[in-house]
C-alpha cells in the first residue's frame, strides 16, 4: 500500500474478534491515522488491535497515565492485553505497564528512547520542549528506566535517525530482549516488510518468554 494511502479506513478495532488483544501507542505529534499500518500489520499476524483514541500524542501530560488507564481497562477482556508503542508511545507503555501489570501481557518498543541521558537520546528534544511544554528531563510523572514487572522487548534501529540506537535497545536491566531491525524512525508505523519483521520477532519473544 502506497504510504500516502497507509492512513485511511476506519480507525476501530482491526483484526479477528477472538485474537488477543493489542493496544498500539503512537509516537510524538503522531495520532491514530499514523499508527493505522502497525494496527493493520498485527490485524494480519492474529492480534485484535486497537487505537490509543487520545488524540495526537503532544508529550507527556500530568493525566497521560490516567487517560491510559481508562484505554487500557476499556481493551482488557479478561486476557492480557499487549502493549505496543512507538517512539515517544514506547515510554508510556512502559510506565502503563508499571502500574497496571496485571492487565498487560508484554511491552514491545519500536525505536523508543527509554534508556539513557533524555537530554541527548533523541534529535528533536528542543521540538519536543516547545510543545509538551516541559523540560524533557522534568516529565510531569516520573521517569524510571528499571524494566516494567512483564515481559519486555525493544526493537531498535541503528539507522532510526530520530533516537539514538543505545537509547531504544537500552541494557539488560531495562529489558528482556533487544532485537535490531533495519529501519528508518518512520518505517516502524509504516512500512510493510519492516512491521512483517516487527510481527515475527514478537511472535517469538511471546513464544519463548512464555514458554520459559
Amino acid at each position: 500500500m502506497p504510504r500516502a494511502l497507509a492512513g485511511f479506513g476506519p480507525l476501530g478495532p482491526r483484526g479477528p474478534e477472538d485474537g488477543p488483544p493489542a493496544l498500539v501507542l503512537p509516537g510524538f505529534l503522531a495520532d491514530d491515522r499514523t499508527t493505522m499500518e502497525l494496527r493493520r500489520g498485527l490485524a494480519r499476524g492474529g492480534w485484535r488491535t486497537y487505537p490509543w483514541e487520545l488524540g495526537t500524542n503532544k508529550g507527556a501530560r500530568a493525566d497521560t497515565l490516567e487517560q491510559l488507564e481508562r484505554r487500557l481497562d476499556a481493551v482488557h477482556d479478561l486476557r492480557k492485553v499487549l502493549l505496543v508503542g512507538w517512539s515517544l508511545g514506547g515510554l508510556f507503555a512502559r510506565e502503563l505497564a508499571r502500574t497496571h501489570p496485571d492487565k498487560v501481557r508484554a511491552v514491545v518498543t519500536l525505536g523508543s528512547p527509554f534508556s539513557g541521558d533524555v537530554r541527548t537520546n533523541t534529535n528533536v528534544r528542543g521540538l519536543y520542549e516547545w510543545v509538551a511544554g516541559h523540560k524533557v528531563e522534568e516529565p510531569p510523572f516520573p521517569r524510571i528506566t528499571d524494566k516494567p514487572p512483564v515481559p519486555t522487548l525493544a526493537i531498535w534501529s541503528r539507522r532510526d535517525g530520530i533516537v539514538a540506537p543505545a537509547a531504544a535497545r537500552g541494557t539488560p536491566e531495562e529489558t528482556d530482549r533487544s532485537v535490531e531491525i533495519d529501519a528508518s524512525h518512520m518505517a516502524f508505523a509504516v512500512s510493510r516488510p519492516v512491521l512483517e519483521r516487527v510481527v515475527d520477532e514478537i511472535a517469538r519473544f511471546l513464544k519463548d518468554f512464555e514458554k520459559a
